[in-house]
C-alpha cells in the first residue's frame, strides 16, 4: 500500500514537472543556447576600400517595431525588447557601457538611468494622519520606453579576397527622446556607447518576434547581421570630422542627401564589376 502511494506521488510530481516545462514552449528551442557566428578572418591587405557611417534606426517605424516592443518584459515567454536587453545587462554588469562624450571612458548604470530621465526632485509627502507633510528627495523612474532611436556606427568595406562589399557594426548608441517638463521641450539625448562585439553573445540568446510565423523566429544578433531593419544615413567619414548631414542640410534635402550617400555606396560596388 505504501509503495503504491509513493509511486502515485512520484507520478503526480513527474507529470507536474512535465507540464511546467511545456507551459511556455511545446518543444525545446535552440535560441536560448545559441552563440554568435564569428566573423570571417579579415586581413588588412584584403581591404581595398572602406568608409565609416553613422546610421539612424527609428524604432517608431513599423518595420523596426520588433526592436522596440514589448516595452515591458512579457510574463509568458520572457520576451524583451532590444533596449530592455541592453539596459538589463548593463545593470547586471554583463555589458560595459561607455560615456557618450568619450567612447573609451566607462560609465555606470546610474549615469545611464539619469540620461533615461531618472532625476532627483523635491516632493512633498504626508507623514501622519493630520496631513502634515515634509519635503524629501525622490528619484523618478527611468523611462526606457522613451528610447526611440538607435545610432549605428559601422564600417563598409570591399573584401578583395571574397570580392564582395560587406559591413560590420562597430557600436550602438541608444537615444532618449522623452519630454523634459522643466524645459518644456522634447529631448534627443545620446544615452551611452555600447560596442557591438560586447553584446553579440547576449543578443544571440534572445529571439525577435515574427508576426508571420512563431516557429521561425530569429535572434537579435541575426536581425542585425541580416540587416532586417529600416534606417537612413546620418553622417559619413569626411574631412569635416564626420559632420552630420543636418549640419549643412535640413528637411527633405537632408533625406535626399542620405539617399544619395546610400546609392553612392552601392554604385561603388556595382562599378567594380565588368559585364
Amino acid at each position: 500500500m505504501n509503495k503504491r502511494f509513493i509511486v502515485g506521488i512520484l507520478s503526480v510530481l513527474i507529470t507536474g514537472s512535465a507540464i511546467a516545462q511545456t507551459y511556455g514552449d511545446i518543444y525545446e528551442k535552440s535560441i536560448p543556447d545559441a552563440k554568435k557566428i564569428d566573423y570571417p578572418y579579415l586581413r588588412e591587405a584584403d581591404v581595398v576600400w572602406s568608409k565609416r557611417y553613422y546610421r539612424v534606426i527609428d524604432l517608431r517605424e513599423k518595420m523596426n517595431h520588433p526592436l522596440y516592443y514589448p516595452t515591458d518584459t512579457t510574463v509568458k515567454d520572457g520576451r524583451k525588447s532590444f533596449v530592455n536587453i541592453l539596459f538589463d545587462e548593463i545593470n547586471k554588469g554583463n555589458i560595459p557601457a561607455y560615456d557618450v562624450m568619450d567612447p573609451d571612458l566607462p560609465t555606470t548604470y546610474d549615469d545611464v538611468e539619469k540620461r533615461l530621465g531618472a532625476i532627483m526632485k523635491n516632493q512633498s509627502i504626508t507623514i501622519n494622519e493630520l496631513g502634515d507633510t515634509k519635503d524629501t528627495l525622490m528619484r523618478s523612474e527611468p523611462k526606457r520606453e522613451e528610447v526611440k532611436q538607435l545610432r549605428l556606427y559601422e564600417e563598409w568595406y570591399f573584401d578583395k579576397k571574397l570580392s564582395k562589399l560587406d559591413v560590420r557594426i562597430i557600436a550602438v548608441i541608444p537615444y532618449y527622446m522623452g519630454f523634459n517638463a522643466d524645459l518644456n521641450r522634447d529631448e534627443n539625448t545620446p544615452v551611452c556607447w555600447i560596442w557591438f562585439d560586447d553584446i553579440r553573445d547576449i543578443l544571440a540568446k534572445y529571439e525577435v518576434f515574427s508576426d508571420k510565423n512563431d516557429a521561425q523566429r530569429i535572434s537579435f544578433d541575426d536581425m542585425f547581421m541580416q540587416r532586417r531593419f529600416n534606417s537612413y544615413i546620418q553622417a559619413e567619414s569626411n574631412v569635416y570630422n564626420d559632420r552630420n548631414i543636418s549640419q549643412y542640410l535640413v528637411g527633405k534635402p537632408a533625406l535626399y542627401e542620405a539617399e544619395r550617400i546610400k546609392n553612392e555606396l552601392f554604385d561603388f560596388e556595382h562599378d567594380l564589376w565588368e559585364y
